[in-house]
């Protein structure tokens, strides 16, 4: 499809999924460009951005984003931002008493935040119309484009080389590097952050807070972005799965569900490998909270996907994921949400394109047949594809493997052979690499070399995999922009435009960063997931809540509620099963 540009609203609920989202937001923004002379990309960028103006009049362009989290964890962000001018704004004050004054010393900004400063002020972002760096709109015909974009991204290049973020990344606004507008962020003040009181820990907390101010704020901040929207195609929602965010983002699907029947609802459960201060009765939380969250926001999705590099959602899980090409600390928070947020920009690129794009529920409808309505994710994170060759080669290095690794922390299982459905994106290969470059007389090494697309290339190899599943391929040349503060976590085998040197081109530390990646993606309705939430299930219901954690009842659901849940859940595992499948296919064919 082209032509009018379909909008989606993002929310992010939960620490952890502010910090995948800012990652993902700041790719998005490294992504854009500012010459009305450059054709215009192959995804669109008005899909996510909003353009507005300031009370003075001048152009911005922003995420139609609304950003929940908690109280004391924006640390040096403004909640109300800095691109419009809000902090001057007269405000009604009546009292006319005795004033003391308590001042508390602000947070201090890390370095790069400082950088961002310096060149706000310093004369390199002269026009306040714009977002920091390099934001602006594809094909962007708005007055006062031509900002220095080389200048800024070369002082952004002298961060990265300078000094690592990792010791100084304490929440997700320490590395954001475009401007927020002041509707974004929304605080919930009942809870912290930090500390040891005052915790959002269980569902029913998260539950609970949807109503009220918090259901007003919410509505209110809905419409604004809602209602500027010419053909809303629908809501990506990011949400923590392991504290109490999942209880409020299973209301708030509920109210997207009830108030805008008919848009798609796309929503990524999130989870980090770790957490900061946990227990043995937290990890029963975290497990809990994960089984009553995919529950619900599945049932209020059109989609729903786990997201995480944990091996596995229960107590004790399996190693974490890992990719062969990345450095990757997976216990750091700033490292694990920037695999996911790569991951994430391929996984979502099917309702982004400018041409022949699907609509999120055209995506949902394909994967979610017969209520499974839980899929998972998988990726090559980057794709290891040589410096020179082309995607046949590459595919067939991996010979009887698949070459992409679980991102929803699915089981392996013994029938590779089989998924329900699956949507396959491939990121960040040219044209003229996507099929083999056969001189006339020479033997194909395998048959992916005598197809002639892209595409061709892409679904035979699938199909070799997955013979019987329904395929939808989506190909995208332009990779994902890995620009700083996105953190080097890449091999040194890599070059800058992150395909693999050969093993005769040593690594050398005058060498430039990485700075694209190649990325592919799967998204899988498949027997794995049912596997899983078997496994999240069982591991639920043996345990007797009102004697191991009284604590998880006091905010509700109550226990009798919780069992039927549960129930709902291995009802749930139940529709993966093969043999459902075969039941379902066949009254289909009877009706």
């Amino acid at each position: 499809m082209s032509g009018a540009c379909r909008e989606v609203v993002t929310l992010q609920l939960g620490h952890y999924s502010n910090f995948i989202g800012t990652h993902w937001w700041n790719l998005q923004d490294a992504g854009l460009v500012y010459d009305a002379d450059v054709p215009a990309g192959e995804l669109q960028s008005d899909v996510l951005f909003r353009e507005g103006l300031t009370l003075a009049g001048h152009v911005t362009y922003t995420p139609r984003l609304i950003a929940i989290d908690l109280k004391g964890s924006l640390q040096t962000l403004r909640k109300e931002g800095s691109l419009y001018d809000t902090e001057n704004e007269n405000s009604a004050f009546t009292w006319d008493g005795q004033i003391m004054t308590h001042q508390e010393s602000p947070p201090s900004k890390n370095r790069f935040l400082q950088e961002l400063d310096n060149l706000d002020t310093g004369g390199v972002l002269a026009e306040p119309d714009f977002n920091h760096l390099t934001s602006s709109v594809d094909n962007c015909s708005v007055p006062g484009a031509s900002v220095a974009v080389e200048t800024i991204n070369s002082s952004l290049e002298r961060i990265q080389k300078s000094y690592r973020l990792e010791g100084s990344v304490r929440v997700w606004s320490d590395f954001l590097r475009l401007h927020l507008h002041p509707r974004t962020i929304s605080v919930i003040n009942q809870y912290n952050h930090d500390g040891e009181s005052e915790r959002l820990e269980v569902f029913g907390q998260g539950e609970a807070l949807l109503q009220g101010q918090v259901l007003e704020d919410l509505e209110d901040r809905l419409h604004f972005f809602i209602e500027e929207c010419d053909y809303l195609q629908g809501f990506q929602v990011l949400c923590d799965l392991t504290d109490g965010f999942s209880g409020l983002g299973s209301k708030v699907t509920e109210y997207l569900q009830d108030s805008y029947g008919g848009r798609g609802i796309l929503t990524w459960g999130v989870a980090p490998v770790n957490h900061p201060d946990t227990s043995s009765m937290k990890d029963l939380y975290h497990m809990m909270n994960c089984a009553l969250g995919t529950l619900q926001m599945a049932n209020h999705s059109s989609l729903f996907c786990p997201l995480t590099l944990r091996g596995g959602l229960c107590r004790r899980p399996p190693p974490p994921t890992a990719f062969p090409l990345l450095n990757c600390d997976p216990l750091l928070w700033y490292h694990s949400s920037s695999v996911l947020a790569l991951a994430l920009d391929a996984l979502t690129v099917s309702y982004r394109m400018r041409h022949c794009s699907a609509t999120m529920w055209q995506l949902s409808d394909a994967l979610t047949t017969s209520g499974r309505k839980v899929v998972s994710a998988y990726g090559s994170v980057p794709f290891p594809m040589m410096l020179g060759g082309c995607l046949p080669d590459a595919l067939d290095a991996f010979s009887n493997a698949v070459p992409w690794r679980s991102l929803s922390a699915c089981p392996e299982i013994s029938d590779r052979r089989f998924c329900f459905s699956q949507s396959v994106t491939l990121k960040g290969v040219d044209e003229q690499s996507l099929v083999s470059r056969l001189l006339p007389g020479m033997e194909a090494p395998s048959p992916l070399h005598y197809e002639r697309s892209g595409e061709d290339v892409l679904s035979a190899y699938v199909r070799s995999h997955y013979p019987s599943s329904p395929l939808a391929v989506q190909l995208v040349s332009s990779g994902s922009k890995v620009t700083p503060p996105f953190p080097q976590i890449f091999s040194p085998s890599l070059s800058a435009q992150g395909f693999l040197q050969s093993h005769s081109t040593p690594a050398s530390p005058s060498c430039p960063p990485v700075s694209c990646l190649p990325v592919l993606t799967s998204l899988q309705s498949s027997p794995a997931v049912g596997l899983q939430l078997s496994e999240l299930q069982r591991a639920c219901a043996s345990l007797d809540l009102r004697r191991v954690a009284p604590s998880f009842l006091t905010h509700g659901p109550e226990h009798a509620e919780i069992s039927e849940y549960l129930e709902q859940l291995r009802n749930l595992a139940h529709c993966y099963r093969q043999s459902h499948s075969r039941s379902s296919s066949e009254e289909d064919d009877d009706d």
